[in-house]
């Protein structure tokens, strides 16, 4: 950050958060203290006409989860659902009632002249073909995250929203988090300095958080269409870990970069107003769960960002466990030049601490006293350590209350506003094309045993 900025948050910082909003309260040293986040919606009733039909293509886990979000956005109503196993929209029947068309062919939704919005939250290798297939047919798209099974499938995503006038919006659910909207703010009034290096992990402790997901004991061919599940990927006997488990193999799915590695390149270039790294380097292997899957348990990923107007050069450091016998936790953090902050959906916490120019006992230890005295008089001259950079340190949490809807809702909330021209995009494809690259270098980089050059700009390969 440029040093205007930092001096408007110092500014801001002595005068106190009762005086202006995003600074904290700091009259002595340290402080400490937790503000509230707060969001305004509006109080809106939609007529029957006024409603925005939405379908769901892959009513999966995820699916399920999306469409609950959208459905609780006022003047949304459901109206198909698309599968490939029938148990899952017999599940879409007990979740939201018999009042919509049901189908396991797509093409089926897309050619149905009342929906106006689809989801799509299939596996990732479906993504592609489906986004533009449903932005040609007229229809708006929120399209799970990663938005592509390989970085060079998003261009024509791109281009088909571009072509059809359509919006489509990629399903990083944070992204339109209280949590990111305030970090963003701060870091743009200098609240950390200039960024050093990113922190994310994700521990799991579960079969369940590994992918090791239950098979219901009705799976088989007949009420599983296996051979449309395949699509693209080469063509292999019926098996159902393929089919409810797909996140284990490569040939659908991204592994856990563009799982979990995706969530967090959407934060970070969103936070910093970045296009993206452009190298990284992997490391990771299976070291638990191996149950037939080609996919790492544990990734380590270190990327490289260049400086840009909104940052400075920095390392970002991404790690997976799958097998942490700690019981699992995450985390995301920013630390730069002046302070850090913990960022998550719902709170982000800024610490800010002094930085010690002045040597103390460890270092002087080697010299006399005589000669300890002189040095300390040396740096009492050169006044290093002023009394505001005392006063600026400390901690505040922003919180968001208790009755906060939720990231999940805000996104889509913000996807239906974009579509009734009240709002924009906050996750378009090129958006959505820079944090799924990104994450996917992790992968050419493992595979290739090798680290691997991008052009965060172009969006490709070096």
């Amino acid at each position: 950050m440029d040093k205007s900025s930092r001096r408007f948050f110092l500014k801001k910082a002595t005068l106190g958060s009762a005086a202006l909003s995003s600074a904290p309260m700091v009259f002595a040293s340290p402080y400490k203290e937790k503000i509230l986040l707060t969001r305004a919606y509006e109080n809106a009733h939609y007529a029957v006409n006024d409603q925005i039909n939405l379908a769901l293509i892959g009513c999966g886990i995820q699916g399920i989860y999306d469409t609950q979000s959208a459905l609780r956005v006022d003047g949304v109503k459901l109206v198909a659902v698309c599968d490939l196993y029938t148990g899952r929209l017999d599940r879409s029947k007990e979740l939201w009632g018999d009042a919509f068309f049901t189908t396991r062919d797509y093409r089926e939704i897309l050619g149905r002249s009342e929906i106006d919005a689809v989801i799509i939250a299939t596996p990732d290798h479906w993504h592609k073909q489906i986004a533009v297939n449903a932005l040609k047919a007229g229809k708006h798209v929120y399209c799970e995250k990663p938005m592509v099974q390989r970085y060079d499938e998003g261009q024509a995503i791109i281009d088909a929203q571009k072509a059809s006038g359509k919006l489509c919006q990629i399903g990083s659910q944070s992204m339109s988090s209280l949590g990111n909207e305030k970090a963003k703010q701060l870091y743009e009034e200098g609240a950390i300095g200039d960024i050093v290096m990113l922190d994310f992990y994700n521990d799991r402790y579960s079969a369940e958080g590994a992918w090791q997901y239950p098979i219901p004991p009705d799976a088989n061919p007949q009420t599983v269409d296996f051979d449309t599940f395949l699509g693209t990927a080469p063509k292999v006997p019926y098996e159902n870990k393929r089919f409810f488990r797909w996140r284990n193999y490569k040939d659908y799915g991204t592994g856990v970069a563009g799982d979990l590695f995706v969530h967090a390149f959407s934060t970070l270039n969103y936070i910093v107003s970045s296009y993206g790294p452009n190298r990284a380097q992997a490391t990771g292997g299976l070291r638990f769960w191996k149950d037939g899957r080609d996919v790492p348990d544990v990734s380590i990923t270190l990327y490289d960002y260049p400086k840009t107007d909104t940052h400075a050069a920095f390392n970002a450091a991404f790690r997976i466990n799958f097998i942490a016998g700690s019981g699992g936790g995450s985390g995301f953090k920013l630390v730069g030049t002046e302070g850090e902050m913990e960022i998550g959906q719902n709170a982000v916490t800024l610490r800010r601490s002094k930085l010690d120019l002045v040597p103390d006992g460890y270092s002087m230890i080697a010299y006399t006293k005589a000669t300890q005295e002189k040095i300390r008089e040396e740096y009492a001259a050169k006044n290093l350590e002023s009394r505001a950079s005392s006063l600026s340190t400390g901690e505040t949490t922003w919180q968001a209350p208790n009755d906060y809807k939720g990231a999940h809702y805000d996104h889509f909330h913000k996807f239906f506003q974009a579509i009734r021209e009240q709002d924009t995009i906050i996750e378009d494809p090129t958006f959505g094309l820079r944090a799924a690259g990104a994450a996917l270098l992790a992968n050419e980089s493992y595979y290739g045993e090798k680290p691997v050059n991008w052009d965060p700009k172009a969006m490709r390969l070096i």
